[in-house]
């Protein structure tokens, strides 16, 4: 299992690309085309919002899991690019139990962020809220029902002229949805999707059986969690370990490996509180060298130090065995690092992140200094490859995490990683 230890963009996509060398089966459990995972190989570069990183191997199935709640229209126009770049996507299985991102669900995500005003949440407009958030009122339609017209039919009378257009006339002023214009248009992605949908418990299951090699690729980041992130500033889904087995049908008995990846500094996008932030020529630096713009919406990634206390909070709650720190060669121009190991707030110190935002927002990070190493990492391959001071930094990081780091990515190519210790799956 991958999960991200921070508030996403930590790199999973690279490292699923590099693990899925060695898989039969790569899952994506949870999201939607909010997220954005990027994989960079000989024959270019590839970003994917719903498709498993996994796509790229001919050998592995690559399984959108029940979890996800996947925009057709995203997921048809992705298949198509990567038939126009030469790549078959027949080793890809849709999980009939996955929702759909209907076309009214972005519109209402742009009208409740408009009238947040100051308070909104920094959403992708993409729609993924209100799409879950029909999951859990049972008013959502599912993948599956893209096989059954009349049902979908059936329904869409009943959602969009009984629930939403009310809401859009009433509360909004805004212009009603067409039904059969909207059926029309999902039937068409019916006839794209079809040969790609499945019921997904008995082949992840029969994979389970024979003992193949399954890896669960999760989407979001531990911190944007909707439990135990920085609530409301959060995303939808339970993008945790539990989250991951809830959202593929794998029960977490099965898990032998769960791997937090975690940037060697620290990002997130959108609004809430972020202790280490740097609002500074040094965060200014760091985010031009590591290209931290949205993979998704192009925003500019908000940039800080490494914050030790949200690393071991993600260790902890994801159970992780290990932790694969990405993105350490962004690093190698900095004469001096600095390192939060906790948060002081009204006099005490605090090691994990406080469920309280308001204390998050205004507690004060406590740093430990550590010199940089100043020289290109980029062609490192082992560990006695890396400078000292490089090595001293990752065991440090090590330390506050309270797992092993045994993956240190280098670069932004799929063959650019330290790996420490035996291969995941020879474990």
């Amino acid at each position: 299992m991958v999960v991200g230890g921070q508030w996403g963009d930590e790199g999973k996509g690279k490292l699923v690309d590099f693990l899925a060398q060695q898989a039969d089966m790569v899952i994506r459990p949870q999201g939607g085309n909010n997220a954005g995972h990027t994989v960079v190989t000989e024959h270019g570069e590839f970003k994917f919002q719903l498709i498993p990183s996994g796509i790229l191997h001919p050998h592995v199935t690559c399984v959108i899991g029940n979890g996800v709640v996947a925009d057709p229209r995203v997921l048809v126009t992705e298949i198509d690019q990567l038939r126009e770049r030469g790549i078959d996507p027949t080793n890809l299985v849709i999980s009939e139990r996955a929702h759909l991102v209907m076309s009214y669900h972005p519109i209402f995500d742009q009208l409740e962020e408009a009238v947040r005003g100051d308070d909104r949440l920094g959403t992708t407009w993409r729609g993924i809220g209100p799409a879950y958030a029909d999951k859990i009122r049972r008013i959502g339609f599912r993948i599956g029902d893209l096989q059954k017209e009349v049902f979908m039919r059936k329904k869409l009378d009943f959602v969009v002229g009984h629930v939403k257009n009310p809401i859009l006339k009433d509360l909004y002023s805004e212009q009603s949805f067409d039904n059969d214009r909207m059926i029309e248009e999902y039937l068409g992605y019916a006839r794209a999707l079809d040969p790609f949908i499945r019921d997904t418990f008995p082949i992840v299951h029969d994979a389970l059986d024979r003992n193949a090699k399954v890896l669960l690729e999760g989407a979001q980041a531990t911190m944007l969690d909707l439990d135990f992130g920085t609530y409301p500033y959060v995303t939808s889904s339970s993008c945790t370990a539990g989250g991951a087995c809830t959202g593929s049908g794998v029960p977490p008995t099965r898990i032998d490996q769960t791997v937090v990846v975690c940037k060697a500094y620290t990002t997130r996008v959108g609004y809430g509180p972020f202790p280490t932030e740097l609002l500074d020529h040094v965060g200014d630096a760091v985010r031009e060298r590591g290209n931290e713009f949205g993979t998704v919406t192009g925003r500019a990634r908000r940039v800080g130090w490494f914050d030790g206390a949200v690393a071991r909070y993600a260790t902890r709650l994801n159970g992780a065995t290990s932790i694969a720190l990405t993105k350490l060669d962004v690093l190698d121009d900095m004469p001096e690092l600095q390192v939060c190991v906790g948060y002081d707030f009204r006099g005490e110190l605090h090691d994990h992140p406080m469920a309280n935002i308001s204390h998050l927002k205004h507690c004060e990070p406590r740093y430990e200094a550590m010199p940089g190493w100043e020289r290109p990492i980029g062609e490192c391959r082992t560990w006695e490859d890396l400078p000292a001071n490089c090595r001293a930094y990752v065991e440090r990081l090590e330390e506050l995490c309270g797992a092993p780091i045994d993956m240190i990515g280098v670069g932004p190519r799929r063959d650019q990683f330290v790996v420490r210790g035996r291969p995941y799956f020879d474990r």
